[in-house]
């Protein structure tokens, strides 16, 4: 047999080489080349600030006015229909409505996160996961404005005198909501992308989600009338929103909190995650083309 034929047959035999477009390692890859672009998502999410509210005087402070205005109008008309002091009931929807803004906007904002990008995907080479970045970072400044908020309620009620230093909990509460508003972008995003019903369907469950959970009225009030509807607290309890609220909003005003609150909320974030990252090393490469 001549060489030649031994060299055909030879690359006849060959295996083609394995393509690493769908392992983990990209998964992981993309999350770390997105996060080292940090300069570009950091600038491109405050522009999107100043770019909603360019040629307005105050700027971005209407965000914390519309929140203040909301909480304080839901804060008095439920405190009298619940019959609940106001110097309790407020701070407690205050709070409630500042993280269920940050919670609610990771679910519907992310569910669109790479279609409203379109253009920068297909124009700018980029790790898909600075379009995540950008978006929760962009929520996180919006949570900073309306802080200020919460700042003035713990002085205006008292609070202050009911915080402990166990109370700083609130920040590893904060930290680990945002890992989860990263993992829900992700999946939420590459799944709308490749089906656009997906975005109005989650627009409706989060509707309905704001009226399940506990904001604007309390689990101590059904408690407290015993009965039917005490029972109905561990219908409220399994709603998971209400989990990732209570770790936060407990400590910022100064209640005590349950532990099996953080476990739950840790066991989803594990789980969501583990579906994060499938859906990168899946179907990362596809985005570009469903967009």
């Amino acid at each position: 047999m001549s060489a030649s034929a031994l060299e055909s047959e030879a690359a006849a035999s060959a295996s083609p080489p394995a393509s690493d477009s769908q392992t983990f390692r990209r998964a992981f890859q993309d999350l770390r080349d997105g996060f080292a672009q940090r300069e570009l998502w950091l600038h491109l999410g405050w522009q999107d600030i100043k770019q909603r509210y360019r040629r307005s005087v105050i700027g971005p402070f209407w965000i914390t006015i519309a929140t203040g205005v909301q909480a304080a109008a839901m804060g008095l008309l439920y405190s009298a229909l619940l019959d609940i002091p106001i110097d309790e009931f407020l701070p407690y929807v205050t709070v409630g409505l500042i993280v269920w803004n940050l919670i609610s906007a990771s679910i519907l904002e992310g569910s669109d996160v790479f279609v409203a990008n379109e253009g920068l995907i297909k124009q700018l080479p980029s790790a898909l996961s600075v379009h995540v970045y950008r978006l929760v970072w962009r929520q996180l400044l919006f949570f900073a404005h309306n802080l200020l908020i919460y700042v003035v309620m713990v002085f205006a009620f008292g609070v202050w005198r009911h915080l402990t230093w166990p109370d700083l909990s609130a920040i590893p509460a904060l930290g680990l909501i945002v890992l989860n508003a990263l993992w829900v972008s992700i999946v939420f995003g590459i799944f709308s992308t490749r089906y656009r019903d997906i975005s109005p369907i989650l627009g409706s469950l989060t509707l309905l989600l704001f009226v399940l959970t506990p904001i604007m009225w309390t689990t101590e009030s059904l408690k407290s009338q015993g009965g039917q509807a005490a029972d109905r607290v561990k219908l409220a309890e399994l709603n998971p929103l209400y989990h990732y609220l209570e770790i936060i909003r407990a400590p910022m005003i100064g209640k005590p909190q349950e532990a099996y609150h953080w476990y739950i909320v840790l066991a989803i974030t594990v789980v969501g995650w583990a579906f994060a990252l499938f859906a990168l090393r899946k179907y990362r490469a596809r985005v570009p083309y469903w967009v």
